[in-house]
């Protein structure tokens, strides 16, 4: 099983990556060091890995699901509604490729704001 921690701000969060070629290049690009940015319930950011969308890719995700967005090379983390949601569904900009799954409360990330260093790394 292939794990990383998130820290974002006082946030720390673990979760497992899923066994897909998504998940294969992000966790060969760990560790990641960027800033996130808040679009809803959602954090996202620029990372340095570039695979196309997946057969598989879907815009609603569950919340706590870790999504690569293709459109903006972004790591994604779920937890709520989006502007983009209908309802109280938990909806991406447009598909991305969902590659793990937070362990744990997502809503935690809910203090964390646009602007806040997130440290990804691998849990050995």
């Amino acid at each position: 099983m292939r794990r990383i921690r998130i820290n974002a701000g006082r946030v720390t969060a673990l979760a497992t990556f899923n066994e897909t070629t998504t998940a294969d290049a992000i966790w060969g690009a760990l560790p990641i060091t960027a800033r996130g940015n808040r679009w809803g319930d959602e954090i996202y950011f620029e990372i340095p890995v570039c695979v196309p969308g997946a057969e598989d890719a879907r815009d609603v995700v569950e919340a706590g699901e870790l999504g690569y967005w293709p459109v903006g090379h972004a790591f994604c983390i779920f937890w709520g509604p989006t502007p983009a949601s209908q309802d109280d569904e938990v909806r991406a900009a447009s598909p991305v490729n969902v590659f793990g799954q937070l362990e744990g409360d997502p809503s935690v990330f809910g203090s964390v704001p646009s602007g806040t260093r997130i440290n990804i790394e691998r849990v050995v």
